[in-house]
């Protein structure tokens, strides 16, 4: 049997490496997650880092290692994200200069970010592949060190020295769940907690729409919530570690994703992206294969967009039956519609926001439609007010999420 890319020593060198560079995240026992899924859950707070990721783990082993010309000539990666934050920040930390390749449609905000932390940002293609041709290209022209962001194995090392921090503080673990987009994370993870407690399951998490590793399932592609992981392909050196030292992978859907980032946001008060929120998803997605298990999430990232962590939010509310939305038609004269507010007051609704139409065909002329988002405290009092003002003749539906 051929080597395997990294082993232990590799990681255990790499945590040397970088100690001091990188924040030693905390992790502790969140007793209410536990409590709403039934597992010992254990999370790791990789969002807790400078630039909000455990990406700059293996970024800054990777820089540690080159040699004097190398770090005179720089370095060269292709991101969008988090890896390009990354090695710009400890790039810069250590004065080295550092090139990140950018799709040409990446966020506005991802590219001033990545220039603020001391890049040279090249804008380049419309996907990171054609990124990454560019990236190879400069580094050829220029004598630039390309950094992988996954495919090299002092990057995994340096990832998987968050699987080494985590047994050292929860040795009772029986099982860790890693979210999987390139492999990086969990091929490190997986070489640590392998040789360590060889008795604990590591277990990949994937977006459905990016199922790579899973048996019977292409990959379908497509906008994901889980930006940070949907890679079509794991790498060719983290897949060898993958397939040997990870027992399972399981799916999640966007659904599950959003669930996971609402639900650390409102019980551990912590800010994760998509990605970043896979191990929970997964640990509610399929709670009866972890029911009574101690498990550790690793929080991989907690780089959302303000606005798209608004609207997983308030979609949560609307699923949850907290935040509902009904149609109400009202007859166009003074004081209809306060009087269907005065009926919503008396079931304890409280409205946010209202809409309404005169010009709908299939509405009478002397008819108003008026749309009303209502905050409640469950889905029962939403169905109350319903019925409220369907028995004061007032015909109501409700049109929100439902599902």
């Amino acid at each position: 049997m051929a080597p395997l890319p990294i082993e232990l020593a590799d990681v255990e060198a790499a945590a040397a490496r970088i100690a001091g560079g990188v924040v030693r995240t905390p992790s502790s026992t969140s007793h209410t997650l536990s409590h709403l899924l039934g597992a010992t859950v254990v999370v790791k707070f990789e969002n807790l880092q400078f630039t909000a990721s455990y990406k700059e783990r293996g970024a800054l082993n990777k820089l540690l290692s080159l040699d004097d010309d190398q770090r005179r000539r720089g370095v060269v990666a292709m991101s969008a994200g988090n890896h390009a934050q990354g090695v710009a920040h400890h790039a810069a930390r250590l004065g080295i200069h550092a090139v990140i390749v950018m799709p040409a449609l990446t966020p506005a905000l991802k590219v001033s970010r990545t220039r603020v932390l001391g890049a040279e940002v090249v804008q380049f293609g419309d996907d990171l592949a054609s990124a990454e041709g560019e990236a190879r290209r400069l580094a050829a022209e220029r004598g630039l060190t390309f950094v992988h962001p996954y495919d090299d194995a002092l990057v995994m090392a340096g990832q998987g020295t968050v699987g080494l921090e985590l047994l050292a503080d929860h040795p009772e673990l029986d099982t860790v769940l890693v979210p999987v987009g390139g492999g990086g994370l969990i091929s490190g993870v997986a070489t640590a907690v392998k040789a360590l407690a060889p008795h604990v399951d590591v277990v990949g998490v994937q977006a459905d729409r990016y199922a790579s590793l899973t048996a019977g399932l292409g990959v379908q592609g497509g906008p994901t919530i889980a930006e940070g992981i949907a890679v079509a392909q794991p790498g060719v050196l983290t897949r060898q570690v993958i397939e040997a030292r990870v027992d399972d992978v399981v799916l999640v859907s966007e659904a599950d994703l959003e669930m996971a980032i609402g639900m650390l946001l409102e019980v551990e008060k912590t800010v994760a992206e998509g990605a970043g929120a896979a191990g929970l998803a997964a640990l509610h997605a399929h709670a009866p294969r972890f029911a009574g298990r101690t498990v550790g999430v690793v929080i991989t990232g907690g780089n959302i967009e303000p606005r798209l962590l608004a609207a997983v939010l308030l979609r949560g509310l609307a699923r949850a039956g907290r935040l509902v939305t009904i149609r109400v038609s009202v007859d166009d004269r003074p004081g209809g519609l306060a009087l269907v507010a005065g009926l919503l007051a008396a079931e304890g609704a409280n409205i946010v926001e209202v809409r309404h139409s005169r010009l709908l065909a299939d509405l009478s002329i002397s008819t108003v439609q008026v749309e009303l988002t209502i905050e409640v405290v469950d889905l029962d009092q939403a169905l109350a007010a319903l019925a409220r003002l369907r028995e004061q003749g007032f015909p109501a539906e409700r049109i929100d999420l439902q599902g």
